[in-house]
This record gives structure tokens, C-alpha cells and sequence, in this order.
């Protein structure tokens, strides 16, 4: 175990549009109001710059980690704020100069504005819902190779969105020494009622670790893209605590959530269950 302390965190939901310029001042004046309530260690959502945006719109808007106008901001707010900060992600043209798909990439800066970890989504989420809802997220957006852990206000697992249906990686972070999961998302609202929150307590008590998913909500403007269909997010960012109860949920509106984290739960929760410690090889199947 760690001897990392208590610490106030802030989840915030966001309804972002697919323009990177007019998300951004909604996105700081949140990351503030959290920090307001005493919010050490503040978390945003999946898809923070932008979401919605079709091809041309995203080969239009999107910038290299380099470039990118909504990281240096949020970089300088940390480091005036003083505050951890997990932009849980940005959409991100790729470095690479062979790669035509983009990156959806999580970052951890510190209270200095100091890049700490970054964190390439590695599960790319191509479903068919129904008829009329499908998805390839493949298509647009390169997956990544590397799990992270990274310290931060604690030992934390980075995660996004459609990871959360891949336990193993929960676990190979957990035994690593992860003992918060971060989940940032932008959940399909249809998965989302059936499957997020079961999910997400899941990796909880599993793992003995607090789960940490701030998310996107509601139907997401178009101002830049024609055409298409709408996209929804399911919303209710939540804070789970080692032992599988929900302690915040953040409904369907935008706004911040604040919880409080104690690693003496995580202690506790691993004592009561020490599973981490009892996996076992097996033959076959």
C-alpha cells in the first residue's frame, strides 16, 4: 500500500459540441468551480475538446499533442489552481506521420502544469447497437499499445470509456499498485442504461480500488459538422468506492460532482478480500 493522502476530487460532466473553441471556456469555468470546493484532484471526460464531429470537420479542427489549444489551457489552469488535474481525454492528430487516424489520449498534469502520464485509449469501440446505431471507432482514431499507471495524488490506473469492459487490464493495473481506476467516458446512452454502473462497481470490487469515471451527457450540438445522426451520452459521472458502493452520481445535466477519497478504504476493502493475491494458472480451457 501506498502512503498517499486523503484528498477531495472533483468529477466533471460535460455536453460538449464539436467545436474545440467553444467547449473550452465551459470546460475551465467547471475545472474552477471544483477546485472552488476544495476539489485537490480534478477529473473531466472522455472526448474533452470535442465530440460529434465528423471527418472533415475533425481533419479540420484537431491539432497534435503539440499544438493542441485545449491542453495548454487546462495546463495553465492546473499550475494556477494549483491542482492534479485528468483531462480524461482529448481527440488528437497523430504524430505519426504514416498514421491518418487520430489518437484519443488521457492526460495527468500535475499542480505545476506539468505533464506526469499519458495514456492512448487501447479498446476501440466498434459495435453494431442495432439497426440504426453502429459504431468503428477504429476507423478514426488509432488504439494505443502501452497501460498506464501513474502517480499522482494517488497510484492511479488510466483508463477510458469502452476499457471498462476489459477486467484484465483493471487487474494487471490493480497488482501493479493502482489504487484508484480512472474512467473517464463519453458512454453510448443506450449500454449506458443497461451496463455503465454495474461496470464500473464491478472494477471496483474486483480490484479493491476506488473507481473514478467523470462523463459526457445528453445530446451533443452540432455547430461546425452537417448532417448525421445525432449522438447521446449517457451521463451520471460516478465515484465508486473500494468496496462497490456508488458514492456520487452526477445525473444527466452538466456540473461537477465532489468526493472525497481515503486510502484507508482501499487498505481496508483489500484486507476484508485479498483477491489480488489469489489469482491462480490454470489449464485450458
Amino acid at each position: 500500500m501506498s502512503d498517499w493522502q486523503p484528498v477531495k476530487a472533483g468529477l466533471v460532466q460535460l455536453n460538449v459540441s464539436d467545436d474545440p473553441a467553444a467547449n473550452l471556456p465551459v470546460t475551465r469555468a467547471l475545472i474552477r468551480e471544483a477546485a472552488a470546493a476544495g476539489a485537490g484532484f480534478v477529473l473531466t471526460p472522455e472526448a474533452t475538446n470535442l465530440l460529434g464531429a465528423n471527418r472533415a470537420t475533425q481533419a479540420r479542427v484537431l491539432r497534435t499533442e503539440a499544438e493542441d489549444p485545449t491542453l495548454a489551457a487546462l495546463r495553465a489552469d492546473a499550475a494556477e489552481l494549483g491542482i492534479w488535474l485528468l483531462i480524461g481525454s482529448l481527440s488528437l492528430k497523430s504524430e505519426a506521420e504514416d498514421e491518418a487516424r487520430h489518437v484519443n489520449r488521457s492526460f495527468l498534469i500535475s499542480p505545476k502544469g506539468e505533464i506526469v502520464a499519458r495514456y492512448d485509449k487501447l479498446h476501440m469501440f466498434d459495435v453494431v447497437i442495432s439497426e440504426t446505431e453502429s459504431y468503428r471507432e477504429s476507423a478514426a482514431f488509432r488504439p494505443g499499445e502501452r497501460a498506464v499507471l501513474a502517480e499522482g495524488p494517488a497510484p492511479l490506473g488510466m483508463t477510458i470509456c469502452y476499457d471498462v469492459r476489459f477486467p484484465a487490464l483493471y487487474r494487471a493495473l490493480a497488482q501493479a499498485g493502482a489504487e484508484v481506476l480512472t474512467v473517464p467516458a463519453a458512454f453510448n446512452d443506450t449500454t449506458g442504461a443497461a451496463h455503465w454502473e454495474v461496470l464500473l462497481r464491478a472494477r471496483a470490487i474486483e480490484n479493491g480500488s476506488y473507481v473514478l469515471a467523470p462523463a459526457q451527457c445528453g445530446t451533443h450540438p452540432r455547430r461546425l459538422s452537417k448532417g448525421g445522426r445525432p449522438r447521446r451520452s449517457h451521463g451520471h459521472s460516478l465515484a465508486v468506492d473500494p468496496w462497490g458502493k456508488v458514492l456520487v452520481d452526477a445525473g444527466e445535466e452538466p456540473g461537477i460532482a465532489i468526493v472525497e477519497l481515503d486510502p484507508r478504504a482501499v487498505l481496508e476493502a483489500r484486507s476484508r478480500i485479498p483477491s489480488l493475491t489469489h489469482d491462480r494458472d490454470f489449464l485450458g480451457p
